[in-house]
C-alpha cells in the first residue's frame, strides 16, 4: 500500500538523517492529513487516487487514533517520570557517610593513602567558590564535581558563545545563549548527583563579596580581569579564606595559593598593582591555546583537593609557572610583604558589608 509505504519511509529517512523527533511527526502529521482528505474527497474509495493511496477513510482514522493514543501515552510516562523523587535525593545517607554508590564513585580517592576515607569525608564536607565558568572554571569545576566536594558554588554573570567552546569544555553547543552558570549547573550534576551546586548568576561586587565567601571555606579565582582578583584577594584576606588563583594567555599559565591567614602572601603581595593597559592582555585579544585552560584548570582542581584533605605540599608560598609552547614549568618561591596595604602589618582594617 503505497501511503503505509510513503510513511515508513519518511520515517527511516529521519532515523538516518537523525532529524528532529518532532519535525519527523509533523511531516507524517500532514501526510497523513492528506490522505484523509483524499479519501473524504473521493468516498467509497474507487477513484484513480484513492485506490493507489489503499486503505479506507476508517482505516486511515484508525491508524491516526492510535498514534495519538501512544504518543499521549508516552507523553504521560515522561511526565511521571519528571515528577518522580530522585532517589539520591529521596534517601540521602545519613551525615558524614557514604552511600554503596558513593563508595563505589570516590573508591579511587580513597584507595589514596594520601586521601583515604578521612580525606573523601573532608571533600564531602568541604564548601567551595569558584569565580568564573569559563576557560580555568570549566575543567575546575568538573573536576571537583567528579571529586565528591559537597558543595561547589560558582559566579559568573556570562552567557556561552561560540567563541568560548574551543576552550571551555564544560558548556556544549547546544547551551550558547544560556548563562554560563546554568549550563555548568547541568554539566555538574550530570557528572555527580551527590554533590550541592549553587549558581550565582551575577558580577561578583564589593556590597557583596564577603558575605558571599564567609559561606565558603575555599575561594578559586577562575576570572580573566585584575579588578576582579584584587576584590578577591581583598575579600579573603578580610574573611581569613585560602584563594586559589590562576591565570592564562596564550601559551602560558600561573597559578599560586594566597593565603596569609596561614603564613603565605595575599595576591597583593605578588601584584600589587594591576599592569598597564596592553601588558597583559585577555584571551580575547591575544588568543589562548584551546587545551591550556585544561591543563592549568586540572592543576587547580589538584591544589583544592590538596589543600582540602591535607595531602602533600599545596601551592602557598609558591608560584608555579607552565609554558606549554615549550613543556616547561618552573616554581617561584613567594614572601609576605609587611607593607602590603591588604594584608600587611599596617593594612587598613577591613569595613562591613
Amino acid at each position: 500500500m503505497l501511503g503505509l509505504f510513503l510513511l515508513t519511509g519518511v520515517l527511516v529517512l529521519g532515523l538516518v538523517m537523525r532529524l528532529p523527533a518532532r519535525l519527523v511527526l509533523l511531516v507524517m502529521a500532514v501526510i497523513w492529513a492528506g490522505f484523509v482528505l483524499v479519501h473524504l474527497l473521493f468516498p467509497g474509495g474507487h477513484a484513480p487516487l484513492p485506490r493507489a493511496i489503499g486503505g479506507s477513510l476508517a482505516a486511515w482514522l484508525g491508524l491516526g487514533v492510535v498514534v495519538v493514543i501512544v504518543l499521549a501515552y508516552r507523553a504521560g510516562l515522561q511526565r511521571l517520570r519528571a515528577r518522580a523523587p530522585d532517589p539520591v535525593q529521596a534517601n540521602p545517607p545519613p551525615a558524614g557517610s557514604f552511600s554503596d554508590a558513593e563508595l563505589d564513585r570516590y573508591a579511587r580517592h580513597i584507595m589514596l593513602r594520601e586521601i583515604g576515607g578521612p580525606g573523601q569525608k573532608r571533600l564531602k564536607g568541604a564548601r567551595v567558590l569558584v569565580v568564573g565558568a569559563g576557560g580555568l572554571g570549566s575543567p575546575v569545576l568538573l573536576y571537583l564535581a567528579a571529586a565528591g566536594v559537597g558543595r561547589i558554588g560558582v559566579v559568573d554573570d556570562d552567557v556561552v558563545s561560540s567563541s568560548n567552546l574551543q576552550r571551555q569544555v564544560i558548556h556544549r553547543d547546544a547551551d550558547i545563549g544560556k548563562p554560563k552558570v546554568f549550563s555548568a549547573e547541568a554539566a555538574m550534576r550530570a557528572l555527580n548527583p551527590f554533590i550541592q551546586i549553587r549558581p550565582y548568576n551575577r558580577r561578583l561586587g564589593e556590597d557583596d563579596a564577603r558575605a558571599l565567601i564567609a559561606e565558603y571555606d575555599l575561594v578559586i579565582d577562575g576570572t580573566d580581569n585584575f579588578a576582579t582578583r584584587y576584590l578577591l584577594n581583598a575579600a579573603c584576606v578580610s574573611e581569613g579564606k585560602p584563594l586559589l588563583s590562576g591565570a592564562i594567555s596564550q601559551w602560558e599559565g600561573q597559578l599560586s595559593l594566597y593565603d596569609p591567614a596561614r603564613g603565605a602572601p595575599c595576591y597583593a603581595c605578588v601584584f600589587p598593582e594591576a599592569p598597564a593597559p596592553g601588558l597583559a592582555p585577555s584571551c580575547a585579544e591575544a588568543g589562548v591555546m584551546g587545551a591550556l585552560p585544561g591543563v592549568i584548570g586540572a592543576m587547580m582542581a589538584g591544589e583544592a583537593i590538596k589543600a582540602i584533605t591535607g595531602a602533600g605540599q599545596d601551592l602557598r608560598g609558591r608560584l608555579l609557572i607552565h609554558d606549554m609552547l615549550w613543556g616547561e614549568s618552573r616554581q617561584i618561591s613567594l614572601k609576605r610583604r609587611d607593607d602590603c596595604p591588604v594584608c600587611g602589618q599596617h593594612a587598613a582594617p577591613a569595613t562591613e558589608v
